[in-house]
């Protein structure tokens, strides 16, 4: 989301047009891989569990691939254009075979749907804390083992985040275990499982909601290297404003669960989604020079981000659960594909967005930029992010799960599952 479209145009020298295309036809063209991914994970039937096996099946295939992703071959125009479809679409479905099952187990760790947004809530805090060292230290390793070459710099930076990431992939499965266990299905049909996910109506709303989250955080992240670049005129400082933003996220994330508790889940995430959209609006008229209240409404704008990213990815348990209570069949492996195909949408028309803004505007990389370019820049990381924000909350005005549905749901569904086990 951050260093990829900076990546491909100021590093690798693709044209911003065409990263905006790739970034759009990859994520749309890739999002069927999500449905099959959840439906694979909801057949998967191993000695440990359903959607603990993908985690560590993919974890090298995902190191690997992200190195090959921000590796540059000398090639012509085509050729690298080529060789970033492949990479990046090859990364993309090793990212689906991870994340869905990684996701889902968030919905089998436990049957309380208060723990369950307590564990999404420590989920996203070190989520965002692997989100500030990457944001923090990239320049400066970049700068470290590139020592004036970025291409090199990238190279080795990317390998060393992905040498981490397999490791971290290691201790998730080896420390995590799948307690919900699905009632036993006869003649499992595909039609039957996207019919019922289809009808869940609370499945379709959170993935508007979601598609809405990922557009927004997309477009600020996406923008925020040019932005700092050739509106500040100060690329040292983005560095800074992306940890300090990351750690207001953090902060959300932190007391998510007892906010959701003290106002309710409906209440906080719609309260998270005005306040995004007013402080991301707000930042169109910061000047160059109002470096304390640029941070400050990036701060502020990911403040309210913790709790939306959270509270979406708790409430895909409920629906769920909502889904086994209508239809007596529980496929949580399809419900949180919702999660990684509004990630990839919404990373594909935020990026889309960037990368034809950026073109329609004028933008050339490396050189002062026009007033028409500046303008483009600043609308990118202001008013589209809060359209998205409030498109988000249009969207959730219409989600059929109230706290009353969700203990009704919870007690009908642990009476049906005693009864099974006995």
């Amino acid at each position: 989301m951050v260093f990829l479209p900076f990546f491909y145009t100021d590093v690798f020298g693709i044209s911003a047009a065409a990263v905006g295309t790739l970034l759009l036809v990859s994520r749309y063209s890739d999002g069927i891989s999500d449905f099959i991914m959840g439906l694979l994970a909801d057949r998967c039937n191993s000695r440990w569990g359903k959607f603990r096996p993908w985690i560590l099946a993919t974890a090298v295939p995902f190191g690997v691939l992200t190195i090959l992703t921000f590796t540059t071959p000398d090639l012509g125009p085509t050729g690298k254009l080529i060789y970033a479809y492949v990479t990046y679409n090859a990364l993309l479905i090793v990212f689906t075979a991870n994340n869905v099952p990684y996701s889902a187990l968030t919905g089998v760790m436990s049957h309380n749907p208060a723990e369950r947004t307590i564990l999404t809530s420590y989920r996203f805090f070190f989520a965002f804390f692997g989100a500030i060292l990457v944001q923090g230290f990239n320049a400066h390793l970049v700068a470290f083992f590139g020592q004036g070459d970025d291409v090199v710099g990238y190279r080795w930076t990317m390998t060393l985040f992905a040498v981490i990431a397999v490791i971290l992939f290691f201790v998730t499965f080896f420390n995590t275990r799948e307690r919900v266990v699905a009632p036993k299905r006869e003649n499992l049909q595909l039609k039957d499982d996207l019919k019922d996910l289809l009808r869940n109506r609370a499945w379709i709303i959170l993935f508007c909601v979601g598609l809405s989250f990922v557009s927004l955080t997309t477009l600020k992240q996406g923008i925020t290297m040019y932005y700092f670049s050739y509106y500040i005129e100060n690329v040292s400082l983005a560095a800074i404003f992306m940890v300090l933003s990351t750690a207001g996220a953090m902060l959300g994330a932190m007391f998510a669960g007892k906010l959701s508790v003290l106002w309710g889940k409906q209440t906080l995430l719609q309260l998270s989604f005005l306040v995004a959209a007013v402080s991301s609006a707000a930042m169109f008229f910061a000047r160059p020079t109002d470096i304390v209240l640029i941070f400050g409404l990036g701060i502020i704008t990911e403040l309210a981000t913790g709790p939306i990213v959270v509270l979406f990815f708790a409430m895909l348990a409920d629906a769920a659960d909502y889904s086994e209570y209508k239809t007596h069949r529980r496929a949580t492996g399809l419900v949180y594909s919702a999660g990684t195909l509004s990630i990839k949408f919404g990373t594909g028309i935020g990026g889309a967005l960037t990368g034809w803004t950026l073109t329609l505007v004028g933008y050339t990389a490396n050189v002062a930029q026009t007033p028409e370019s500046l303008l483009g820049i600043r609308l990118i990381i202001s008013i589209f992010p809060a359209i998205a924000a409030v498109l988000g909350l249009i969207a959730f005005r219409f989600y059929p799960i109230d706290d009353e549905l969700l203990e009704t749901i919870k007690e009908t569904l642990k009476t049906r599952h005693a009864k099974a086990a006995a």
